[in-house]
């Protein structure tokens, strides 16, 4: 497994310098059109079918796909006062290097 405070940082500096879609629709949507250059999503959402379809889109698009264990995690890295269940980076920003060096899946 990715290292996840590596992962919620990619995430803070594709924020600040690039730009991230945040929540599930807006994760879909971003993956479904080939925008998304990384895609987080958090394994404590309910129910699991908001994100359970993402790694498996994730897949068939070559898009990077990485879990981290908290959705609050993941709104905070977002910028967000409430929890997330996912997150696209759109564009890396000052992100790209770290997120090159991430592995393309997981299991």
């Amino acid at each position: 497994m990715a290292d996840e405070a590596k992962v919620l940082e990619i995430v803070e500096i594709a924020r600040t310098t690039g730009k991230i879609r945040k929540g599930a629709n807006e994760t879909t949507k971003a993956v479904e059109k080939g925008n998304a250059k990384l895609v987080v999503y958090a394994d404590d959402v309910t129910p699991k079918e908001v994100v359970m379809h993402l790694p498996l889109l994730c897949k068939e698009k070559e898009i990077r796909c990485v879990k981290v264990s908290k959705k609050d995690d993941l709104g905070a890295a977002a910028g967000l006062p409430v929890a997330t269940a996912s997150v696209a980076i759109v564009k890396e920003g000052d992100a790209k290097s770290a997120l090159e060096s991430l592995p393309m899946t997981e299991e």
